[in-house]
């Protein structure tokens, strides 16, 4: 028997447009996919501020890992991008206080730009649920 898929939204409207989900969760398995700095507004938190946008990243994957029925110590991997790799000092400076318990694997890389030219960092996270 199949597991179960279930799809998690945090109410952005991109989600319908493009396709997408904020997290999905087949079985005991969660990928959050890239989490960008931004608001309920969509407004981009912490222009220029790499700390202040990997902490707002950290607080939409917290919210999709719980409405998964998951949370921060059930993440096994984390994949920082970044637009400036000189930044990593700060961001990962941030990871550490949503990942310092659950210690996943980390992934730290950097792209020329997103979509949106305020943002300097997305996150993704998988996580795996202990049944």
């Amino acid at each position: 028997m199949p597991a179960e898929r279930k799809l998690i939204s945090n109410g952005n409207p991109m989600e319908k447009i493009v396709g997408f989900s904020r997290a999905v969760r087949v079985g005991p398995f969660i990928a959050v996919g890239g989490t960008a700095p931004v608001d309920s507004d969509g407004k981009t938190v912490g222009v220029g501020d790499v700390r202040a946008q990997t902490k707002q990243c950290f607080e939409i994957i917290k919210a999709a890992l719980e409405d998964a029925g998951s949370g921060l110590h059930d993440i096994v991997r984390t994949r920082v991008i970044l637009t400036d790799i000189d930044n990593w000092k700060n961001a990962i400076e941030a990871r550490k206080e949503y990942c310092l318990d659950a210690r996943p694997v980390d992934t730290i890389m950097a792209i020329n730009r997103f979509v949106n030219p305020e943002w300097l960092v997305e996150i993704e996270v998988d996580a795996y649920v202990q049944s």
